[in-house]
């Protein structure tokens, strides 16, 4: 596993900083296409799913049973599954509705956005334009606080199996792109700098690899099938609560029902062939 850290880090960083992706596709470009998101989302789904369910809750019932007997293995392993579903759980019910940064916009929402910031209208009062800004730092602070248990699930599927953490990766990556879309756009809207718009989304991206970090730095030591089991089975809840309570809302907000779930199948067969061929 020594020989992975690097990977790992790599592969959670890179996850975590695609906020700045999506920063970067709200602000440049003039329209995004909601459909080409919405299946992404599906996809991205799916594969959290799939992979949850078929490789990292098997793997945390596989580490625990080396340690207990089958009955108390399975006891435990539920029970990290469902404590990782509460930790989300709670952590959104912390973060109000109107700041919570999982709330989808529209494209016509979008479109106006841009407008009125590109042709100079002000439109709104000033106490407004103080709400958009208050929304846009608040996200940022509660897509920080996400990123922070989802860097740990990352870093620590790919510490133990690469072959597992990138496709989970590249899930999480996908998923951030709508949250830095969230946190981007009230913030252009409100100060008309797409620099700060585009700091501050990708500061939150930061939180991933800190949570890496900061997890690593204060369990390393206690590192082996009991906590690898534990942790397993807690990545595990986390990123099934994510898909159902995040990812496939958000990708029926953007698109239609049918490619939602046309993304959501697409996910989990191409995470089966890749299991298959790795």
């Amino acid at each position: 596993m020594e020989g992975n850290f690097t990977i790992a880090f790599i592969v959670t960083a890179l996850a975590g900083l695609s906020t700045g992706f999506g920063s970067l596709i709200a602000l440049v470009v003039k329209r995004t296409n909601m459909k080409f998101l919405s299946a992404a989302l599906g996809f991205s789904a799916g594969v959290m799913i799939f992979v949850s369910f078929v490789e990292i809750y098997p793997k945390a019932l596989e580490a625990l049973s080396a340690v207990y007997p089958d009955r108390t293995a399975n006891l435990i392993t539920m029970g990290g599954f469902f404590g990782g579903m509460l930790l989300i759980a709670v952590i959104d019910k912390l973060v109000p509705d109107f700041e919570n940064p999982h709330t989808m916009h529209s494209q016509e929402e979008l479109d106006e956005l841009r407008e009125d910031v590109e042709e100079g209208i002000d439109k709104s009062p000033e106490q407004n334009k103080d709400a958009l800004y208050r929304m846009g730092i608040l996200s940022a602070i509660a897509i920080a606080i996400h990123n922070f248990p989802e860097g740990l699930a990352t870093f620590t599927a790919t510490l133990r199996d690469p072959s597992l953490g990138i496709p989970i990766a590249v899930a999480i990556a996908i998923h951030n792109i709508p949250e830095g879309i969230a946190v981007s756009i009230p913030l252009y809207y409100s100060t008309g700098s797409k620099r700060k718009a585009f700091l501050y989304s990708f500061l939150s991206g930061l939180a991933e690899p800190v949570g890496a970090l900061v997890g690593f730095l204060l369990l390393s030591r206690f590192f082996n099938d009991l906590t690898f089991g534990i942790m397993f089975a807690v990545v595990a809840g986390i990123m099934v609560y994510i898909s159902l309570d995040e990812l496939l809302p958000a990708s029926e907000e953007y698109g239609e029902h049918h490619i939602s779930l046309y993304g959501l199948i697409s996910g989990m067969l191409v995470m089966a062939v890749s299991l298959l061929v790795l």
